[in-house]
């Protein structure tokens, strides 16, 4: 439907839910935001009633690897079209396929294979590629293979920009290495976000990564050495700084609860940024369950590597984490801005992340219970 109106929901914005309110829809925009007593009547047809659900903007995971078999290690556009369609059953709306280290003729294979999927995908909209690597700490690997983990070399960065005919959105980097300043200036023409993860930094190395830009993490606390009074490290650094936002893998396996809410006790809750990190296997139903051409296994609330049981990733949606954060403490507004504005301002989408007038018309519809109960895609501009 081009046009049509969603009425009796409660809103939920940054900051509380509005109860009774409409939203009018044209052409995948949110055309109008009313009370429904301040409602146009007559309304004009076709108007989607949601008995008051709460309606909140669509999901956005920036860090997501896989989904229901499908993941970005396949290398086809196949693949990141049936994630699209998987992520939007789950509540995403814009995703960042995410893809391991590799060598840079794997990768740029990859991301050229993969780049016809962009404008055509029927779920979640395909935002860009982020690139976990290949320029990380080979001290803190997590399930990276070594051999794919690279010295810093900006002209790689270049072919793999152009492989995927420019759509790559966002890159994982240790801040320490060599070089790393190199990567700057054509990160910053491209509009690339480079993070800071899988790091042995210094307190000192990460604050010189901050100071050239780099002022986003991955997976915070994660992938990373833990604090030690006399050794802040990467941990420190982003404690201290508030400024300095962080993902944050909310499954209650990556970081203990108790710490993923006192994060705001550090930093203001818009530098707080929620990801799956999630796998291909995940919601997979039959084994044998594969993650990075290597076989994993669900223990004890993620996914293991079978070989010797490191931690893989997670195997998160991000409903699931949203519904984690307000069961730890957040509230309502806090734990949806975490999934839906807060990446979309880190991003510069601007045009989405928030119900406002002028922005896209990704919204969900949850029950009571944070059940999903509709997508609306704007790029369809149809309700699902």
């Amino acid at each position: 439907m081009k046009h049509f109106f969603i009425t009796n929901v409660r809103l939920i914005t940054p900051q509380q839910v509005l109860a009774d309110h409409g939203l009018e829809i044209e052409a995948g925009k949110i055309k109008a935001v009313f009370p429904m007593k301040e409602a146009p009547l007559p309304l004009q047809q076709p108007v989607v009633d949601a008995h008051g659900a709460f309606a909140a903007p669509g999901l956005i995971d920036t860090h997501v690897h896989g989904l229901a078999g499908f993941g970005t290690e396949q290398g086809t556009p196949q693949a990141l079209l049936e994630m699209s369609n998987a992520l939007a059953k789950t509540g995403v709306t814009a995703f960042c396929p995410t893809l391991y280290c590799a060598q840079p003729s794997t990768l740029e294979k990859f991301l050229e294979q993969m780049t016809p999927a962009f404008g055509r995908e029927t779920g979640a909209r395909l935002l860009g590629f982020h690139l976990e690597g290949p320029f990380i700490s080979p001290e803190k690997p997590g399930v990276m293979k070594p051999q794919d983990i690279l010295p810093v070399d900006a002209k790689v960065l270049e072919r793999l920009y152009k492989a995927s005919d420019g759509h790559i959105i966002s890159m994982t980097v240790a801040p320490e290495l060599a070089h790393i300043e190199s990567l700057i200036p054509f990160c910053q023409k491209h509009h690339i976000l480079l993070q800071a993860g899988h790091t042995n930094a210094s307190y000192e190395n990460f604050m010189h990564g901050v100071s050239l830009g780099i002022t986003h993490t991955t997976h915070l606390f994660n992938a990373m050495p833990p604090l030690h009074h006399r050794a802040l490290g990467a941990v420190g650094a982003v404690l201290l700084h508030p400024e300095i936002s962080a993902e944050i893998i909310a499954d209650g396996v990556h970081v203990h609860p108790d710490l993923v809410v006192g994060l705001r006790r550090f930093k203001p809750v818009e530098n707080i940024v929620l990801v799956t990190d999630a796998l291909r296997p995940t919601l997979q139903n039959n084994p044998p369950f594969i993650a990075n051409a290597e076989e994993v296994k669900w223990q004890d609330g993620a996914w293991v590597r079978q070989a010797d049981g490191v931690l893989a990733g997670s195997g998160l949606t991000m409903l699931e984490g949203v519904k984690n954060l307000i069961s730890w403490g957040y509230t309502l507004p806090q734990a949806i801005a975490c999934a839906s504005t807060h990446p979309a301002r880190i991003l510069g989408l601007e045009q989405k992340g928030s119900l406002s007038v002028g922005k896209d018309a990704d919204i969900i519809l949850l029950d009571d219970a944070l059940q999903l109960q509709r997508v609306f895609l704007a790029h369809r501009s149809v309700v699902e």
